[in-house]
C-alpha cells in the first residue's frame, strides 16, 4: 500500500483513468525513467477536473519540476489561461521550459526562477486557482501569501498533505522525515480550524486538501432568507 489508500483501489482507478496521449504521456514517460516527482495520475485527473469546472483565467502553482502539471492544466483549459509556476532548481527550469516550448504554451505559462517563497514574497498578483506542490516542510510559509493573492471565489489545491500516510498515522513515520511530517500536520490543522476557511481532504494520491474561503453566512452559521 501507498500508505493513503489500498494497491488494489489504486490500480482499479488508474485503469478507469486510461493511458495518456502525446506530450503528457512523454512527459510520464520521461519522469518515471529519471526519478522526477510528479503528481500521482489519481491527482492529475483532479487537476483536469477542476480546471475544466472552475475555468480559472489565472493560475499559481509553487514547484514546476519538468512543467507536467503546467501543461496539464493548460490543455485542460484549452489555451485559455494565464499559468505563472515557482521553480529554484536549475535543471528542473531547463527541462520545464523545453516541454512548455514543444507543447506551444510558451506565451500562456512563465517560469518564475528561484525560492518558492522569496518570489511569493514579490507578487502580488490574483489567481482563481494556486495549486501548491513545493516544499513540503514550507506549505504552512506559502500560505499566508497564497490566501493573500487568492481571488473571492478561488480555491488553493494541495498535494501530498498526507505525506504517504505519515500525517495520519504515526506508524508508518519514517524517523528523517519527522520535521516535515510536523509542518505538514500544522498545515493541515491551520486550514481546517480557521474559521474563513473551508477545506476538504481527498485520500487519493498522496493527499490532496481542496480550500476555499467560507461566505459570511457559513462563518456566522446563518442561512440564507428564502422569498
Amino acid at each position: 500500500m501507498s500508505g493513503i489508500t489500498y494497491d488494489y483501489m489504486e490500480k482499479y482507478l488508474r485503469e478507469l483513468i486510461g493511458d495518456s496521449k502525446g506530450i503528457i504521456k512523454e512527459l510520464e514517460e520521461f519522469a518515471e525513467a529519471n526519478g522526477v516527482p510528479i503528481v500521482q495520475k489519481e491527482a492529475a485527473r483532479l487537476l483536469e477536473f477542476m480546471v475544466t469546472v472552475k475555468k480559472p483565467k489565472k493560475i499559481l502553482e509553487l514547484g514546476t519540476a519538468i512543467g507536467y502539471s503546467s501543461i496539464l492544466m493548460e490543455l485542460a483549459a484549452e489555451n485559455n489561461v494565464e499559468i505563472t509556476t515557482i521553480e529554484r532548481d536549475d535543471k528542473m527550469v531547463e527541462y520545464a521550459t523545453e516541454n512548455i516550448k514543444k507543447a506551444g504554451f510558451e506565451d500562456k505559462i512563465t517560469i518564475l526562477h528561484g525560492d518558492c517563497l522569496e518570489i511569493l514574497e514579490t507578487l502580488d498578483d490574483e489567481y482563481d486557482l494556486i495549486f501548491m506542490d513545493a516544499g513540503k516542510g514550507h506549505y504552512s510559509h506559502f500560505l499566508p501569501h497564497c490566501l493573500r493573492m487568492l481571488a473571492k471565489d478561488g480555491m488553493i489545491i494541495a498535494d501530498n498533505v498526507l505525506f504517504r500516510g505519515m500525517v495520519a498515522c504515526k506508524d508508518l513515520m519514517i524517523r528523517r522525515k519527522i520535521t516535515i511530517v510536523k509542518r505538514m500536520k500544522n498545515y493541515m490543522e491551520t486550514i481546517s480550524q480557521d474559521e474563513n476557511l473551508l477545506t476538504t481532504v481527498l485520500p487519493m494520491g498522496d493527499g490532496i486538501a481542496l480550500t476555499v474561503r467560507r461566505n459570511e453566512n457559513e462563518k456566522t452559521g446563518t442561512a440564507g432568507t428564502s422569498r
